[in-house]
């Protein structure tokens, strides 16, 4: 979780009377995630937690999120958007969602201009090789990002 995930969280819980933090398990992925999922959720909840987030929750899925929402009662997807490129795909993940679940909206928010350049997988990066990743993280992520890169023996 970057500090841009956190900043969409956080101006989404003071939209939303409660906002579920959805994380997909997906088979594609599996085992190519540097994080494992409940590694993952751990994060999240650690961050929320220290951000004194009291109306958010954790969850993990598996499928589509269309199901997922309507399975939950979920009637709104929030979406952060960094960067012009970012709204061709997730306009069209909307579209979908929306003819998947015709009861089921996307809100989009626009990442703060301080964080539309940060990506996880940037983040990463710089993280496997030992820089200092503190200014676009949060404290629990980059604790667990220097914990895993430990574990693998990639910091140099």
């Amino acid at each position: 979780m970057t500090n841009g995930h956190l900043d969409i969280l956080i101006r989404a819980s003071k939209i939303f009377d409660h906002v579920t933090v959805a994380v997909l398990q997906n088979r594609e992925k599996r085992g190519k995630n540097l994080f494992e999922i409940e590694e993952r959720l751990e994060i999240i909840r650690e961050v929320t937690t220290q951000a004194h987030l009291k109306n958010i929750s954790v969850d993990s899925f598996q499928g589509l999120l269309a199901d997922y929402a309507k399975d939950q009662g979920v009637p709104v997807i929030v979406r952060g958007l960094r960067a012009v490129s970012d709204y061709e795909l997730e306009l069209q993940v909307a579209h979908l969602n929306r003819q998947l679940n015709k009861n089921l909206e996307t809100v989009f928010i626009m990442a703060a201009t301080r964080y539309s350049f940060l990506s996880s997988t940037m983040v990463k990066e710089i993280s496997s090789y030992g820089g200092d990743i503190s200014k676009f993280v949060p404290p629990a992520t980059a604790k667990a990002l220097r914990r895993k890169y430990d574990e693998l023996q990639i910091l140099p």
